[in-house]
């Protein structure tokens, strides 16, 4: 039986650690099988290979992003619905999930798969690459409904407390992925195709796990396939939220194209560092996502529970608990960072523009930790739309302006550098300020027995 966990009662502190490693431990396993596909993709079909898969990534993230927020929907009306104990609506709630994923990954397939050619001639991909590019993110395409039953079953499971069923799943499918890999690529032979298939298998492997783990449910909101159908108002409820947080997810893609155009003007050089930036920055990345995933989930039950005061508390707590591990990574990676950049790129050069993109951004990290964990909270409680158009406004807009301005007057990469921290510590005061206000008119709400929907923020 997947292992549900109450999360608005017993030790706060205790309970976050718990939830968040097997979060964490599930993105470093997904982080692990993707640096493997570009491995074999790299050492055994070539540069055409991991380029025609590095074209295909943007609208993959773009697509995967949008319905991620689906996911996020889903998990916070399932997190509140268990935390107030309505386990008649709670059964219609998960049923409606996985109709949601199951309609949804057809969709988004066949637009995917319709749209490739398309979106390959719009971003300028070299046309010598286009043919494996379409036939690549074609298989990939193929996946995706497997791959959203997977997103968004881990979301109800994790919204119920359970974060370990979901890392299971993950690990199985890694595994499966790197075997799929040697086996397509290296004994059939099947190129760019191969990493597509090895794909599509991992994943589906990965959500009938998942399914396999809803099916497996206590008995009153146990999955049922007869039962898999969508409730309006539940459906609802998942798009108010997830809809936003979808939406949040593309601005966020849209304003790193816009940031790689500025990095792209200085050269080689500063490209390979910044894509080895990225890559090392995941030891700080990663852990306050976990925190942050964690969050959501707490704060949704607590919300249904109308628990505001351990909200707070378990806000304050998570948030001090990503910072400390956001300082130590921060210290740990600065110190060693010319060997992490080594890693991946061995160009002195490069190594030295890796070391100069660090030194400005890995202090700062801790200030990230307010705009995730905080957003989190915000988003557990149901509140998508005001952290959206936080994020929109700093991350994209303001970072926007401050590239055009700081990168002709510095004539360096520090010029793109310096706007991450700036739009961090931006978004996390604004983050906080709404926090703060909803908090306090929730509270009230609740002191005189409103409706959360007749408080002043509404």
């Amino acid at each position: 039986m997947a292992k549900v966990r109450d999360l608005t009662k017993g030790n706060i502190g205790k309970k976050l650690i718990l939830f968040a490693i097997p979060i964490l431990l599930s993105s470093l396993v997904q982080q692990l099988y993707n640096t493997v596909d570009l491995i074999y993709a790299g050492n055994f079909l070539g540069k055409s290979a991991s380029a025609s898969i590095g074209a295909s990534s943007l609208l993959i993230t773009c697509l995967v992003g949008f319905f991620g927020g689906m996911s996020v929907g889903s998990g916070v009306v399932v997190s509140q619905i268990y935390g107030a104990g309505e386990q008649e609506k709670l059964k219609k709630a998960v049923h409606n999930a996985v109709a949601l994923c199951l309609a949804g990954g057809l969709l988004f397939m066949l637009l995917g798969m319709g749209f490739a050619p398309v979106y390959l001639r719009l971003v300028h991909t070299p046309v010598k690459l286009q043919a494996s590019a379409v036939l690549y993110l074609r298989i990939y395409m193929l996946s995706f409904p497997a791959l959203f039953v997977y997103n968004i079953g881990s979301g109800v499971l994790r919204a119920m407390g359970d974060s370990r069923s979901p890392l299971a799943a993950q690990c199985v499918g890694g595994f499966v992925n790197v075997g799929a890999d040697y086996l397509f690529i290296r004994v059939f032979a099947d190129g760019i195709s191969g990493v597509a298939w090895a794909t599509l298998i991992s994943q589906s492997v990965a959500a009938a796990i998942t399914l396999y783990n809803l099916n497996r449910l206590p008995e009153a909101y146990r999955l049922r396939g007869r039962q898999i159908r969508f409730e309006t108002t539940i459906l609802r409820e998942v798009i108010c939220i997830g809809v936003p947080a979808g939406f949040q997810s593309l601005v966020i893609t849209l304003s790193n194209v816009i940031a790689q155009y500025f990095i792209n003007s200085f050269g080689e050089d500063s490209i390979a560092a910044f894509t080895a930036y990225f890559k090392v920055e995941l030891i700080i990345y990663l852990p306050i996502v976990a925190f942050g995933q964690s969050i959501m989930a707490f704060s949704g039950q607590c919300k249904g529970a109308e628990d505001y005061s351990r909200i707070r508390k378990g806000t304050e707590i998570c948030l001090a608990l990503s910072m400390l591990v956001a300082g130590l990574t921060s210290a740990v990676a600065l110190r060693g960072g010319a060997v992490l950049f080594r890693i991946f790129n061995k160009e002195a050069a490069v190594i030295e523009a890796g070391l100069s993109i660090i030194r400005v951004s890995f202090p700062f990290y801790p200030i990230y930790c307010i705009l995730q964990v905080v957003g989190d909270s915000l988003r557990g409680c149901g509140k998508v739309k005001q952290p959206m158009l936080i994020v929109m406004l700093n991350i994209c807009i303001i970072r926007t302006l401050l590239l055009w301005v700081l990168v002709p007057c510095t004539g360096s990469l520090q010029g793109v550098t310096v706007t991450y921290p700036i739009t961090w510590a931006l978004t996390a005061v604004c983050m906080m300020g709404y926090y703060v206000i909803y908090h306090r008119n929730a509270e009230r709400s609740v002191r005189f027995g409103l409706k959360e929907t007749e408080t002043f923020i509404e």
